[in-house]
């Protein structure tokens, strides 16, 4: 499979896990507005063709439109773009039902097709699996590496190690891992506690010797911002330590501003 050109991207970074239910939608998109949030111009391609969520936690909609120069991304309310296969539905239960094949092509429209315009980071959102997407996307995108999103269970690193062997066997970067739901912490004696019982994360991280980007807590403003589309209004002293660590991870595009 042929390599696509880079464009006028700075970094192309992928996120995702293998499992499904852990969160990869929700921390591509949180940092995504972390990196925005600090003046940084950034896009997001939802690559998880049947059971695309970004848009709905971007608060964006189609349709897509193409004036001769590419497919114009939808744009969120921080400046954020967005290509999704939510933009080419009538509606939002309208299932994605295509072969392989199709998606492997819609992948590459995404990517390639796509007037981007310059940025400083293209965070591509995975779904769950090692099958047609990651390939396509390992193998004709010129990402720099990927970020793994783990939740403490066992469970979830079993399947997580699936995903980063596969990355390996196919010599993409080990960016780093973000533990997601790490914690809860009680609003009335902030007592923290992990709801999972002890991780299974920082083994994982010693077995493949990536860093831990950062642990983001179980909080329900998370929720409540992306079903109403407003996961631009999330910030935290976790996720401003995450992404720290994943600008060191990369080495900034540009100096960082606050917005």
């Amino acid at each position: 499979m042929q390599r696509m050109e880079k464009g006028d991207i700075d970094h192309i970074v992928v996120i995702g896990s293998g499992k499904g239910g852990v969160g990869k939608s929700t921390v591509t998109s949180l940092i995504a507005t972390s990196l925005r949030r600090r003046g940084l111009s950034v896009g997001v391609l939802d690559a998880d063709i049947t059971g695309a969520s970004i848009p709905k936690l971007f608060g964006v909609r189609g349709p897509l439109l193409d004036r001769g120069e590419g497919i114009v991304p939808a744009v969120s309310a921080d400046g954020i773009s967005v290509v999704s296969s939510q933009f080419l539905l009538d509606d939002d239960p309208t299932p994605v039902v295509w072969r392989g094949p199709l998606v492997t092509r819609l992948i590459m429209q995404f990517f390639g097709g796509v007037n981007w315009g310059h940025l400083d980071y293209l965070l591509i959102d995975m779904p769950p699996g090692t099958s047609d997407v990651p390939l396509t996307v390992f193998q004709s995108i010129p990402i720099e590496g990927m970020v793994f999103v783990l939740t403490p269970q066992e469970l979830s690193s079993l399947i997580v190690r699936k995903a980063m062997n596969m990355a390996r066997e196919l010599h993409v970067p080990l960016l780093g891992v973000v533990e997601n739901m790490a914690f809860f912490v009680c609003p009335h004696c902030q007592t923290e506690t992990e709801v999972f019982g002890p991780s299974a994360v920082p083994a994982v991280v010693k077995e493949y010797g990536v860093p831990l980007l950062g642990r983001l807590p179980i909080e329900p403003t998370i929720s409540t911002l992306g079903d109403s589309g407003r996961v631009r209004e999330y910030d935290s002293d976790a996720l401003r330590a995450v992404t720290d660590a994943f600008l060191r991870t990369l080495g900034p595009a540009v100096h960082p501003t606050t917005l």
